[in-house]
């Protein structure tokens, strides 16, 4: 007897609809598995066998052929478990599922037929959705990240049996739904707090600017200065994510298999913060069958570069790409698949290997050569993708104590959350731009329109920084933001200056 039902292949962050056909005919029992499994989908078959016996269904004795189609998609991973013993059972006759053709499943079998988690629900999801599932039956720990999607029934199980039973009208379950978007307005603190960083106003200035326009930032100091401790305070001030963005980001961190059972859908911006020793691969993304790497796993948030020059070279230039075009685009022989990676880039580094060049109370150990060679592993074309390079300065411990709190993230973040908000309205029907650091180059005369004030202080600003053609327009895009942050539908000569202020170390660093 022939049964079929449908599960779906991950591939990048989107999903493929497998479809799994078992037959059951007389002769030697067998089981021969076809549809290029990969070797976690061939050991399926020990599994399902021992989970259907553990489950009270009785042996079965037949010649079993499972059929995982297309036949060209390379099938991955134990979440052929469930459908594949599912549909065993009604391919021989041991249960009645009339309805499964409705559903869809996935999931990992134990040994004890109880369900087990899986990585990459969510694209399944949003697959069988698209391909008109009825409902789709996912492990327990799974049905929160599944819930969020609108328009199928997702239904928890726990064991091969509670599956069965359901299928076959013997066992009521209800379909779990979640609110993604009730879910984001309620988790928008993230504890740290810009009120408790004192001094550094003009650091915290280019911040709000970088967040309020979308742009990256580099911040030079030395040790002690405060650079880590103004990152790390970024999330707080970031506008929330919108319920699609959720979504969008979730179905990332799905794939790469990095959402916890209690945790299992994103509901603040992501903030990811790798160590120097990194590969290209892990912050690219990429592998045999490519996974997220970092820069899209802060899709649509930060991710913070700290040590920025101790990141190797080969690295560091591997992020031109999604820093430019916002996308991450892995090829393999089988097939290619492209990764989303919009995110803000946030940098620190020491002014020296030491760290005290620039530091009035601290004697600097270094070499003009030693400066020299630090300072220029960030190469020219890396840095001309950065909007705002600022320097922080030391602050006195007098002033540490003295000072009295600095301004609440709740209060920066409600300019931050205006700013974007003229932002949404002007670039309404503009497809791919969300922000002012988005604006592409063409449409900068557009959006970013200069009277003849601000074109003179333009003027002498590229005479004196000699910036390239690519540092000019993101100087226009931060005055955009700046522009944005006061209210104004222009842009003016003050606004220019102060952009210009965030690229200073274009002449006093990198020369």
């Amino acid at each position: 007897m022939l049964a079929k039902c449908h599960s779906g292949a991950v591939y990048g962050v989107d999903a493929q609809t497998v479809e799994i056909e078992v037959c059951a005919s007389d002769g030697a029992p067998q089981f021969t598995m076809v549809g290029l499994p990969d070797q976690a989908v061939k050991e399926a078959k020990d599994r399902v066998s021992t989970a259907i016996g553990n489950s009270g269904f009785k042996k079965i004795e037949s010649n079993i052929t499972v059929n995982l189609a297309p036949a060209d998609v390379r099938k991955e991973g134990p979440l052929y478990d469930l459908p594949i013993a599912v549909t065993l059972l009604a391919a021989t006759n041991k249960v009645k599922a009339p309805e499964l053709s409705d559903y869809a499943l996935a999931g990992e079998l134990a040994l004890s037929g109880d369900v087990r988690r899986v990585r990459g629900i969510l694209p399944i999801v949003l697959e069988m959705r698209r391909i008109g599932k009825r409902g789709i039956l996912v492990p327990e720990e799974n049905a929160a990240e599944a819930s969020v999607v609108e328009g199928i029934d997702v239904y928890p199980v726990r064991s091969l049996r509670e599956a069965v039973d359901f299928l076959s009208g013997a066992l009521p379950l209800d379909p779990v739904r979640t609110d993604l978007a009730a879910c984001v307005a309620a988790n928008r603190d993230t504890g740290d707090d810009f009120a408790d960083v004192k001094g550094q106003d003009g650091a915290k200035r280019a911040i709000e600017v970088a967040v309020a326009g979308g742009h990256n930032i580099l911040m030079v100091g030395s040790p002690g200065a405060g650079k880590t401790m103004l990152a790390r305070r970024i999330p707080s001030i970031l506008p929330p994510l919108t319920p699609e963005e959720a979504l969008e980001v979730t179905r990332i961190h799905s794939v790469a298999g990095v959402l916890k059972a209690r945790e299992s859908f994103v509901v603040r911006r992501p903030f990811r913060a790798p160590h120097h020793t990194v590969s290209d691969a892990g912050l690219l993304g990429g592998g045999t069958h490519p996974v997220p790497g970092e820069v899209s796993l802060a899709h649509r948030g930060v991710l913070f570069l700290d040590e920025f020059p101790e990141f190797r070279r080969n690295v560091l230039e591997v992020m031109r790409q999604p820093l430019e075009d916002g996308h991450v685009a892995i090829s393999r022989v089988s097939a290619a698949c492209d990764f989303p990676s919009r995110f803000m880039l946030v940098a620190a580094m020491n002014p020296c290997p030491c760290g005290y060049s620039d530091d009035p109370k601290h004697a600097c150990r270094c070499t003009q050569r030693q400066i020299a060679a630090y300072r220029a592993k960030i190469s020219g074309p890396l840095l001309d993708r950065i909007d705002i390079q600022i320097a922080l300065p030391p602050v006195p411990f007098r002033e540490i104590v003295d000072l009295p709190a600095g301004e609440s993230s709740a209060a920066i973040r409600a300019r931050v959350v205006a700013a974007r908000e003229i932002q949404k309205k002007r670039f309404a029907g503009e497809r791919g731009i969300h922000c002012n650091a988005e604006i592409p180059a063409r449409d900068l005369p557009r959006f970013c329109r200069l009277d003849a004030a601000a074109q003179e202080e333009m003027r002498l600003m590229l005479a004196q920084l000699d910036l390239s053609a690519r540092a000019y327009d993101r100087v226009l895009k931060v005055a955009r933001t700046i522009a944005d942050l006061a209210g104004s539908p222009n842009v003016t000569a003050e606004h220019v200056g102060e952009a210009s202020t965030f690229r200073e170390l274009d002449r006093t660093y990198w020369d």
